[in-house]
């Protein structure tokens, strides 16, 4: 059994769905299917369960998987450690500045327990680039959250964390249990400046052309809703400061954390992150 070929399977496992592991994988599902088919005749077992409905594993399908796993943990933490020997065992690692994402903690643990030789240096960025210095080769991977253009980048979403609208607490929206985009049509919403992103804008725009201040970082927008009763955006779950209150937004698509880096980085330690990070996420 290749690696690429147990990466493949996990991809599929992990997903219960070949399209969305296709997608995940940077490939066409044809040779996907092909590729699983042909584990399947190596091992001598049928992996999964295919039906209209999606993809489900058999009781050998969940012992591979386990097995697949482990086999890739295992080769990503030998290229690293080699990676390390040889002097080479650093990562830049770019997140969006102000973020309050309990699992940043959580992953920066995992990470040093598995590989307490390799540097990772953090750089934190403003509202202004959803890829955290990427494009402009700054970092090597960015902890993030999308919609922005994917274009020549490989994109694994970690996460979906429903969202809500930032309201002033003496705001009389605030007192609702819940709200729709409708109901905050007309008010000011922030604005990031000339140049950012458009699928970006957009998103935290609620999909409509908007009016207000232009802001740079998550404390500037608050202090926007603060001091102007400006409407924000915001993650459910996360911490904000006193005097603001949050409100679920209905029919706001759901925030995708994601990790994000160049599809043609071969770099194993880059590899191990990617897996440690999806491990930390999904649980």
């Amino acid at each position: 059994m290749e690696l690429r070929t147990l990466r493949y399977f996990v991809a599929v496992a992990e997903e219960l769905h070949f399209g969305r592991a296709a997608t995940r994988l940077h490939m066409t599902q044809p040779p996907l299917s092909r590729a699983i088919k042909q584990l399947e005749t190596d091992v001598g077992a049928a992996l999964l369960r295919r039906s209209a409905a999606g993809v489900t594993l058999t009781p050998a399908g969940a012992v591979l998987l386990d097995e697949a796993r482990a086999l890739l943990d295992q080769a990503d933490r030998a290229r690293a450690r080699v990676a390390a020997a040889a002097g080479d065992a650093s990562l830049t690692v770019g997140i969006l500045g102000d973020s309050t994402d309990p699992a940043v903690k959580r992953l920066a643990a995992a990470h040093r327990r598995r590989h307490p030789g390799v540097e990772v240096r953090i750089r934190e960025t403003d509202l202004t680039d959803p890829t955290c210095g990427l494009r402009a080769g700054l970092v090597d991977v960015a902890l993030t959250r999308g919609p922005f253009d994917e274009t020549g980048l490989a994109v694994c979403e970690l996460q979906a964390d429903p969202v809500g609208a930032v309201l002033r607490a003496d705001d009389p929206l605030a007192r609702h249990d819940s709200l729709s985009l409708a109901d905050l049509a007309g008010r000011r919403w922030f604005q990031f400046p000339e140049g950012t992103d458009p699928l970006w804008q957009a998103y935290w725009n609620g999909g409509e052309p908007r009016e207000g201040p232009v802001v740079r970082a998550v404390q500037e927008c608050l202090q926007a809703v603060l001091w102007n009763g400006t409407v924000g955006l915001t993650p459910l779950g996360h911490d904000r400061p006193m005097g603001l209150t949050v409100v679920p937004l209905v029919d706001m698509a759901p925030s995708r954390v994601v990790l994000v880096w160049n599809k043609a980085d071969t770099n194993p330690v880059l590899r191990s992150f990617v897996r440690i990070a999806t491990a930390v996420y999904r649980g």
